[in-house]
């Protein structure tokens, strides 16, 4: 059987014209193309045969269509536009505010860019390079949060930008990171304040952040189905194979251009939403529902995951897992599983399940086992937390996750008991703490913790890690000790739950 190539296309911000998908479909399905994906970062992708990449490749063209083959080098920039009026509501944050920053954006990044609304969680904030989280108190200014390249080290600007200069400023800060890669790129003790000193902030409308942006709890709204909003509907369609059908595909394009409906979108949770739909046009859409046999109304308890994109073995996982929780009748509710199974990919998850080889020869792996980390205060924005548990089987994940839900509702109910204003410690405060340090791998981003070691590979907690035994390597990517950098704790948010 002869390999296939999967052809990538961007679509900025997850907003969709009807006219150029439906043409793109066409080109698609020429080459023998039956179904499409949406991915993680709100693109558009699609599986061909070695013998029709040149027939697809010269149709994408002649549309007028960037594409990359079995490549990302230029990631999609995701935004918060598909929950825009029917998950986010009363703020500054508009439609033509999202595309005004498109627009201005001429270059194509190597970085990864994310536009979001500050008062919603549908949308990941912090999941890019380049982060822009609207200021919920100062209209058209934004806060930006750096995540520097390969490492989980994020700084806060100390300045709101301009809508206006949003474009030009993430154009800037990318060359400059680029130019010093040495500095800020695969290094967990890069500065934000260096990389600050270097903008040259005299050319852009700026105001000081003041307090520190409070990044909103996560709550997952129900994306599916045809629901009311205003005087309008909105039709959310998830697939739990994640494969939408190019002729199902082109009719809604075709209802949309007939109905004035002027675009669809495409969500970080690789689903598509259409909004704006008119009362008298909603039994159109329900006839085009029933007509492909599209459910719209799954489980709750499956539209909180993330997967890979392009993971036949993270989806079958995830089947697994949500056929537990139904029987189980497990609530989910407020917590994102994310399920990793390679080793250079990133998910959105409140609760990670990481796959991992007992041993390898070469690259093939043999054995696997599941590991379970979970966020700090399980909110998936905040990227790093702790291990719950280790070298799990397939057949005890059920168990262990559910153990981790009952560990999320307990911090829920603990924080929902605290009295107002002693949840977290002044930033004065935590200035005058003595410095903890872990160890961290540049690969991987796995953390050695002095304090917890690992019982489970028989070292103690305690454990310096100058007198680790020999031939220590990561757990997670086997790369050895000499490969992990000592690195400031609360520079990774690192703290127990």
């Amino acid at each position: 059987m002869k390999s296939l190539h999967t052809i990538k296309i961007n679509f900025k911000g997850g907003i969709i014209s009807p006219g150029d998908l439906y043409n793109i479909l066409v080109a698609v399905r020429r080459s023998g193309v039956l179904y499409v994906r949406f991915g993680l970062r709100q693109q558009l992708l699609f599986d061909v045969a070695p013998d029709e990449i040149k027939k697809v490749g010269s149709a994408l063209d002649m549309l007028g269509v960037g594409f990359e083959i079995n490549n990302d080098r230029f990631p999609n920039i995701v935004s918060s536009y598909p929950a825009e009026e029917i998950f986010i509501t009363h703020t500054w944050l508009s439609e033509g505010v999202y595309k005004d920053i498109f627009d201005g954006m001429d270059h194509l990044p190597r970085l990864k860019i994310n536009v979001s609304d500050s008062n919603q969680s549908f949308t990941p904030m912090l999941t890019g390079n380049i982060n822009w989280v609207a200021s919920p108190s100062a209209q058209h200014f934004w806060h930006l949060f750096i995540r520097f390249p390969k490492t989980n080290t994020i700084y806060e600007w100390k300045d709101m930008v301009y809508t206006n200069d949003v474009a030009r400023m993430s154009k800037e800060v990318e060359l400059l990171i680029w130019k010093h890669a040495g500095k800020f790129v695969d290094n967990a003790d890069a500065s934000g304040d260096e990389l600050y000193g270097m903008v040259s902030s005299g050319n852009y409308i700026t105001k000081p952040v003041g307090d520190r942006l409070q990044l909103p709890s996560f709550n997952l709204p129900y994306y599916e189905g045809l629901n009311r909003y205003h005087d309008k509907s909105w039709l959310g369609i998830y697939r739990r194979d994640e494969l939408f059908g190019v002729e199902f595909l082109k009719e809604i394009c075709t209802l949309c251009l007939q109905t004035k409906v002027g675009q669809l979108c495409s969500t970080p949770w690789k689903s598509v939403i259409i909004k704006g739909i008119e009362e008298k046009d909603r039994p159109q859409w329900n006839h085009l529902l029933a007509k492909y046999q599209v459910n719209v109304r799954h489980a709750a308890n499956e539209l909180n995951f993330q997967v890979e994109d392009n993971c036949e073995e993270g989806l079958a996982l995830k089947n697994y897992l949500v056929k537990h929780f139904s029987r189980e009748d497990t609530r989910t509710f407020g917590i994102c599983i994310g399920i990793k199974m390679r080793e250079k990919s990133e998910v959105f998850s409140s609760v990670l399940i990481r796959r991992k080889p007992l041993f390898k020869i070469g690259r093939i792996g043999f054995l696997y086992f599941y590991d379970i980390l979970c966020a700090r205060d399980f909110n998936p924005n905040e990227r790093t937390g702790f291990v719950f548990s280790r070298y799990n089987t397939k057949f005890l994940l059920p168990e262990q996750l559910r153990r981790v839900i009952n560990a999320f509702y307990t911090h829920q109910a603990k924080n929902f008991s605290q009295p107002e204003g002693k949840s977290t410690k002044k930033e004065t405060d935590r200035k005058s703490e003595k410095k903890e340090y872990v160890h961290q791998c540049k690969y991987c981003l796995s953390v050695y913790d002095e304090k917890e070691g690992e019982p489970d590979k028989g070292i103690p907690a305690g454990t310096a890690f100058d007198q680790l035994p020999e031939g220590y390597a990561c757990p997670l990517c086997e790369a050895p000790a000499e490969d992990f950098m000592k690195t400031e704790k609360i520079k990774l948010g690192l703290q127990p739950i």
